[in-house]
């Protein structure tokens, strides 16, 4: 039994990397996105918190509600993004390559607190990119409501390098 439960489980990871990142963490915590990821057909909110200070609301979803997990920054994030059908990050984490190169659907979460001040052409860039969604902390919700899992076209597994070399220019790191 416990096979089929997991197969019908759909999880939404959300990864802030090592920043400090309330505020998409208090977003995906309101009864208004976690309703609508019901409404798309996800079970399973895992947050990975980073170095955040509020803390979500966890829920063991018994009630019909979304199950809610957190943790702070652990070694087991790549597990999370394998089994995870849809992955939330924020825009300066690591974890964005790795979900690209697994072709997961993703939703990079642009905040102008921790982005320079190219952060909006970085979520011009990324918004145009068919293989994954772009938001702010304020427009997530939006975001959720109007995606369309079944248009996304996975990246190719390999062929992070074009985005990795954009999210990096905008970041201020050089290519390489």
């Amino acid at each position: 039994m416990g096979d089929i439960e997991e197969s019908v489980k759909k999880v939404v990871f959300v990864t802030v990397g090592t920043t400090l990142f309330d505020a998409l963490v208090r977003t995906v915590d309101t009864n208004e996105v976690k309703q609508e990821l019901l409404r798309k057909g996800y079970t399973h909110l895992v947050i990975q918190m980073g170095r955040g200070s509020y803390t979500p609301a966890k829920s063991d979803g018994k009630d019909g509600s979304l199950a809610v997990d957190y943790f702070t920054f652990s070694p087991s994030i790549a597990d999370h993004l394998r089994s995870a059908s849809l992955v939330i990050s924020h825009a300066g984490s690591g974890s964005i390559f790795e979900t690209l190169r697994l072709g997961k659907p993703l939703i990079v979460v642009v905040n102008e607190d921790l982005m320079d001040n190219h952060q909006s052409e970085l979520a011009e860039e990324l918004a145009e990119r068919k293989h994954l969604y772009c938001a702010h902390p304020q427009t997530l919700h939006q975001t959720i409501s109007a995606m369309n899992i079944e248009s996304l076209l996975p990246y190719p597994p390999g062929d992070a390098t074009a985005v990795a070399k954009l999210i990096n220019r905008f970041l201020g790191f050089p290519d390489h």
